[in-house]
């Protein structure tokens, strides 16, 4: 079984202005940095919205510093 890193960057040739990164880990969701949108992948129905909410706020975090260590990287 392949072990996935936590974030993966995306980028979409329709949406060139966009920066994306896929969380793979539950809850698993895309994340668009441009805006902070979040798409989820999963149900997410039965999660306590302040609990969830405070977790994408820090998944969205994480991300930023995520995309911003990559793009560092080739610099």
């Amino acid at each position: 079984m392949m072990n996935l890193p936590k974030f993966l960057l995306a980028d979409n040739s329709n949406y060139p202005e966009d920066i994306y990164v896929l969380h793979t880990e539950y809850p698993r969701l895309l994340i668009n940095l441009k805006d902070d949108s979040v798409e989820f992948f999963e149900d997410i129905a039965n999660e306590n919205e302040d609990d969830l909410a405070e977790e994408v706020s820090n998944l969205i975090e994480a991300a930023g510093n995520f995309y911003d260590e990559q793009v560092g990287e080739y610099k």
